[in-house]
């Protein structure tokens, strides 16, 4: 079959095209995913995934475009959500700190400053996803620019423009704090 003949069945949903564009794209979505998460089972698992979202959104794929950089794409936020469901389960439940524990007693230092973090929270989650995650590792992990560069499988000149944005958006969310 030639590749737009493939694109076009594949977007039908037709079983045989798909199973060809896996054959053939396969590896890339793998490489994706695994680039994303640096495991192989989650990188499988989150290929699976791609997959089955693909040929759930094959009608709305544009024929006269290329699949992989489609699949590509589909990969990645796949492997993205995967890493954080997966980030979510491997926290060691509550019960697992000590009762002494600073960080679990601590208590604000005034009704104020417990809004302004709610307040601050709030804003963060009003962030598109991505920038999200760049907030988040940059001030909650420690993490450098290069350093999520190469955790998110993106350049650094993007994290450095995410972070950027969303640095904007929160000093216009939250510019009444410092008032």
């Amino acid at each position: 079959m030639q590749e737009r003949e493939i694109r076009a069945r594949f977007r039908q949903g037709d079983p045989d095209a798909v199973r060809s564009v896996y054959r053939s794209h396969g590896r890339l979505v793998y490489a994706v995913a695994y680039k994303v998460l640096g495991d192989r089972s989650l990188a499988e698992e989150a290929t699976q995934q791609a997959f089955v979202k693909a040929w759930r959104a094959a009608q709305s794929f544009d024929e006269n475009r290329e699949l992989g950089p489609w699949l590509a794409a589909i990969a990645r936020r796949v492997a993205i959500d995967v890493y954080r469901r997966e980030a979510v389960r491997a926290a060691d439940p509550l019960d697992s700190v000590p009762a002494g524990e600073p960080g679990l007693v601590s208590t604000p230092q005034s009704a104020e400053a417990a809004y302004d973090v709610w307040e601050v929270r709030q804003a963060v989650a009003q962030l598109p996803a991505d920038e999200q995650e760049v907030v988040r590792l940059q001030h909650l992990e420690g993490f450098t620019h290069a350093q999520i560069a190469e955790r998110l499988g993106v350049a650094v000149g993007t994290v450095k423009s995410r972070s950027f944005r969303a640095h904007k958006r929160l000093t216009t969310l939250l510019g009444h704090l410092r008032e």
